[in-house]
């Protein structure tokens, strides 16, 4: 049987805010969350995405979730591809828009926005807010002080309850 090969987030996540907020004003968008079914080739072209997220889509224990805002619901900010475990939430892939990374981002906030909504996903299946994801070993740090994740093993980690009330909270849809 061959061994699931499992990637590890390598996301940095940019600042937690109460949803989207654009950079060059500060002003702060809602947000939705949809789950994809199909990928159009207009929605997701390789190119502009670091992962092949149709390829991801074919996992059939998995299921993609796009970011958008509200003011622009055709423009996807950031994607998330989740498992149900049946006892949490796994984290296989995260990723922002090209047009959201880097220096001369769109929006402050869609990394913490779609680990917020693994963890809404978790409390509403009743998995009280646990969601785990294997974390790149130079991140681990960062997603123990921005994220308040902790270390399962190796490079495992987890979210717990409690921080996942605090970005539950903080990113309401």
């Amino acid at each position: 049987m061959a061994k699931k090969r499992t990637r590890s987030i390598d996301i940095e996540i940019d600042k937690l805010t109460n949803s989207l907020e654009l950079v060059a004003t500060g002003e702060v968008f809602d947000t939705s969350l949809t789950q994809l079914i199909t990928v159009g080739k207009k929605a997701i072209r390789r190119k502009d995405w670091l992962f092949d997220w149709s390829k991801e889509m074919t996992h059939r224990e998995r299921l993609v979730y796009r970011l958008s805002t509200l003011h622009e619901p055709e423009v996807i900010q950031g994607l998330v591809s989740l498992e149900d475990t049946g006892d949490h939430i796994r984290v296989h892939l995260v990723e922002s828009a090209a047009f959201n990374r880097g220096k001369g981002k769109k929006y402050f906030g869609v990394p913490g926005n779609l680990f917020a909504q693994a963890c809404r996903l978790s409390f509403d299946k009743g998995y009280h807010g646990f969601v785990s994801f294997t974390a790149k070993t130079v991140l681990i740090e960062h997603y123990k002080s921005i994220l308040d994740a902790s270390v399962i093993g190796g490079q495992l980690m987890q979210i717990t309850t409690p921080a996942a009330r605090k970005l539950v909270e903080r990113y309401k849809l």
